[in-house]
Formats: structure tokens, sequence, C-alpha cells
């Protein structure tokens, strides 16, 4: 799943992130009301974690806004709040689920799968880039339809890639979006990544490079159709 975590508390947003990224999720951080709405207008998720309390702009008021713009993407609030008028108040403004602070891992990760569940009949789009396909829903690439198996963070470059296809992405961005809590990793480690996706698609049958290099800029997914 593609999940917006809308959290101004560090000490709970980046193991949330870290934990959700080990289960093969890709995963954005907003720190506030506004910055949270940002996000949900710029791409497209499959849930957003949402804090009830958030500088800018509450959580209750953008969830409003998102439903009032037609969005269906599951919220689960996550909130210190455990009245039941403040879960009914959550729940009228269009949340999926109501979680209460401090709550364990292995509980939301539960919730997370009853709110996918409830999904099951709408089929998520493939990602798709000539013979090169992406199925969000279990996880897997192919390439003319022979699996490519990837690790976690080689699946979260890919899908970033197939997001914005044909849009240069460089080493900075990548590592913003997929390593918030790791940056002592380097630009390198994207270079290396890079590298394998290459290679792994290669070998799955590829006969020219899909990840091209743009020069002093980054990188870039191009069709992988020949000319």
């Amino acid at each position: 799943m593609r999940i917006l975590i809308i959290e101004d508390d560090d000490r709970i947003a980046q193991p949330l992130a870290e934990d959700l990224r080990h289960q093969n999720h890709a995963v954005d951080i907003a720190v506030d009301g506004i910055e949270g709405w940002k996000y949900a207008q710029s791409a497209i998720y499959d849930l957003i974690l949402l804090d009830l309390m958030l500088p800018k702009l509450d959580g209750i008021s953008l969830c409003k806004q998102l439903r009032n713009l037609g969005s269906k993407v599951f919220i689960l609030m996550l909130t210190a709040k455990d009245l039941t008028s403040d879960k009914v108040i959550g729940l009228d403004a269009g949340a999926d689920d109501y979680l209460i602070k401090p709550f364990e891992l292995e509980e939301l990760a539960a919730r997370i799968r009853a709110l996918s569940r409830r999904n099951l009949e709408t089929t998520a789009p493939l990602l798709i880039c000539g013979d090169l396909k992406l199925d969000p829903t279990n996880c897997q690439v192919t390439y003319k339809e022979t699996p490519v198996l990837l690790t976690p963070k080689e699946y979260m470059i890919l899908e970033c890639f197939l997001r914005k296809p044909n849009q240069v992405l460089t080493r900075a961005i990548l590592l913003d979006k997929l390593w918030e809590f790791d940056k002592s990793s380097g630009e390198d480690t994207i270079k290396t990544h890079i590298t394998n996706l290459r290679r792994k698609l290669k070998v799955a049958g590829s006969s020219r490079e899909i990840i091209e290099t743009v020069y002093g800029l980054g990188y870039r997914l191009h069709s992988t159709k020949p000319r």
C-alpha cells in the first residue's frame, strides 16, 4: 500500500514509518495539516494515518476537506482522545477507523489489513511501462510476465519511477522518499539499488536499459517498448 502519515510528533511518525516500510509499504510523512493536504492532493494514497490534533489544520477539518473533495482514500485516525464523543466526531467527519494512542504496532497492522479487505472488490490499477508491470495489490513485479523478485527498497524505488514515468528523479529525491530516518546511507546507496534493479530486469529479459541515467541530474524510467 502507499500510505501517508500525517503526524506532528516525530517520536511517533518515524518509528511508525519504519515499521510500515519493513512491511513493504511505501510511506510519506507530513508534519502538519496543511502539508498533509498538499501531499494528499499530489499523489494517490491507499491509506492516510491521520493525527487528530495537528498544527495549522486539525485532523477533523482535513478529513472533512478530503471527503468533500470526493476522496475515497481510507482514513485511520490516531489520537489520544478516548471519549466516545470524540470517536463519533471523527467517524462522522469521514474516518474509516479510529485508534487510541498509545497503540501497539501489531494492532495497527491488523487494522490496516482489515481496511484492505474492505477494498478487495476494487482492483488497484496496475502500474505499467511497456512490458514492465507492477501490481500494488500483491506487490508483484513482472517483465514480459516473468516475475522479478525485488527487495523492499528496490520495489519502492521502482514504484516511485512507475508513478512518475519519464520524470527525472534525483538521488536526493529518492533518499527523501525512502530513507527519512537513514540518511547516513548516502546517495551511493541509491546508485547500488539502481544497479541491482537494472541487473534483475535484464535477467528477466529486458534488452535495453529501462532505468536511464540522466547525467548530472538523476534517473528516469522510459518505455520498455522498442523504438
